[in-house]
């Protein structure tokens, strides 16, 4: 495993960034236990949660399986490298949610708890609040800093501006800032390549796409549908929506010789700014289906018809001005 340092910062992550938010709604805890191993043993060291995750189990599920699992020691605290995240409602009272320095201690207290450590490596706003002063969010995070119950503190689905105005106030503070940012990226989904690759690469942050298979779209669906693969109603509805496309990408994955979901990993990683794509498996399998993507070499011609295949975007404002 050749490991990457997230943005500006010298922390090291692996290039695959394992995402749990299936732990619990859609994967037992002993096959969540089971992932996680394998992810140590394979190299993976960075984890990503929130404490809204666990759907059907109820919240604060998924951050109670990994928990559990860094109970057993064996040092799978020490060695992981643990993201989570705050903004959801864990409650219908009022300050139980967003970003105000009230909840991001509380919140940060119940995450510390559910995820049985003494601190989180990252900590990150799963949203924007727009009713939040960005210097109430900056000390609220340099308080849990000097208590040491976070390290580095990180950002999820942000504009450019957003990354701007926080790196801005930080700055004003000599603070260190915003280290990481989660965004939706993925060949079917280029728009963060207007704004958020660009501010993100500017300031030193690291980029760790969510949804890198585009709900599965880019995983294989046309083979797998061959082989008698179900799909839902959304999915299909989707794939009715970018047919062309999905047809014409695989067909260049077959021309290669590489999967489609390893293909569309691997481009990721040649992205701008880009250090962990976010894979989340439900299975073993899916997760040992991801790692030879780490393998999978793209040349200039191959990402020139990814291009031609999946248009993206210029840096604003040459995307829509001269």
């Amino acid at each position: 495993m050749e490991y990457v340092n997230l943005g500006r910062s010298g922390l090291k992550v692996s290039p695959l960034c394992l995402g749990t938010m299936n732990f619990g709604p859609f994967t037992s805890e002993e096959d969540s236990f089971a992932i996680m191993d394998r992810a140590l043993e394979a190299g993976v060291n960075f984890f990503d949660s929130a404490n809204v995750y666990g759907q059907s189990a109820g919240r604060g599920a998924t951050e109670t399986i990994v928990g559990n699992w860094f109970a057993q020691g064996g040092g799978r605290r020490e060695k992981t490298v643990l993201a989570t995240k705050l903004y959801g409602g864990m409650t219908d009272w009022p300050n139980d949610s967003l970003l105000s320095a009230l909840n991001i201690r509380k919140a940060c207290d119940a995450s510390l708890k559910r995820l049985r450590t003494d601190y989180i490596d990252i900590y990150q706003a799963h949203h924007v609040d727009r009713g939040t002063p960005w210097e109430e969010f900056w000390e609220a995070m340099d308080v849990l800093r000097q208590q040491g119950k976070i390290v580095y503190v990180g950002s999820s689905n942000f504009a450019g501006w957003h990354l701007a105005k926080a790196q801005e106030a930080a700055r004003r503070r000599n603070s260190v800032g915003l280290v990481s940012e989660q965004s939706h990226y993925n060949l079917l989904n280029r728009a963060v390549e207007l704004e958020v690759l660009p501010a993100a690469e500017d300031y030193g942050i690291g980029v760790i796409p969510w949804s890198p298979l585009g709900g599965g779209l880019l995983g294989g669906i046309l083979r797998k549908m061959d082989k008698g693969r179900s799909s839902s109603e959304r999915m299909l509805g989707e794939l009715d929506k970018h047919r062309d496309k999905i047809e014409a990408y695989e067909k260049l994955c077959d021309e290669l010789g590489a999967d489609p979901a390893h293909v569309a990993l691997a481009w990721l990683l040649k992205q701008r700014a880009v250090a962990a794509p976010i894979i989340g498996p439900r299975t073993m399998e899916q997760f040992e289906g991801s790692l030879p993507a780490l393998e999978v070499t793209l040349d200039e011609a191959a990402l020139a018809r990814l291009d031609e295949i999946f248009p993206g975007h210029r840096t604003a404002p040459e995307d829509y001005a001269w």
